[in-house]
């Protein structure tokens, strides 16, 4: 698939088949967040790949979200930023954040592009998932991430917003590309 139909196609899926999928697959498409960008390339990001159903159903507790119990796998993403904090201070914090996002895109890319079906979780209680993986207490949980093969062929995509009300020129609320001034001299 090439990459403009996988960015078309990806979609959040809350309703998974019975179908297990192969777990190595899963792993390749984890492979591909490693080419994300890092602020100094500190690599700060860590996967976990959850199948244990039990682990899956008190995390899906944890969520308030049902649907992650039927999933087959559970990837959680998670940022361990001390060695940013210690190189760059202050700013530190944004661009762990940034570069989860980026890895975690690079990630949602390949699920698609290999068949496999995902949605991104953002709304958990940390405590809860991190007593239940043993996760320390100075990582940070970015996203939790179910995956399986969607049971349901997907609706309709609504339209995504059009391009002229989100891109601006040269300055904020500037919505026409001006044209260079020639100076003749």
């Amino acid at each position: 698939m090439e990459l403009n139909k996988a960015i078309e196609n990806r979609h959040s899926v809350r309703k998974f088949s019975n179908k297990k999928p192969n777990w190595r697959t899963i792993i390749e498409c984890i492979d591909s967040a490693r080419y994300a960008p890092m602020a100094g390339n500190n690599y700060t990001l860590k996967f976990i790949l959850v199948d244990n159903e039990e682990k899956i159903d008190k995390i899906a507790e944890a969520t308030q979200q049902q649907f992650i119990a039927k999933a087959k796998y559970l990837v959680v993403v998670c940022s361990d930023c001390s060695r940013t904090k210690n190189a760059y201070g202050e700013k530190s914090e944004i661009w762990c954040r940034q570069q989860a996002g980026a890895a975690i895109q690079n990630f949602l890319l390949n699920i698609e592009e290999a068949g496999l079906s995902t949605c991104w979780i953002g709304h958990f209680v940390e405590e809860h998932v991190k007593r239940e993986l043993k996760i320390p207490d100075n990582v940070n949980i970015e996203a939790l991430l179910p995956i399986g093969y969607e049971s349901e062929k997907p609706r309709t995509r609504h339209a995504k917003i059009d391009l002229d009300r989100i891109l601006y020129f040269n300055s904020y609320g500037d919505k026409k590309m001006k044209r260079p001034v020639k100076i003749e001299g």
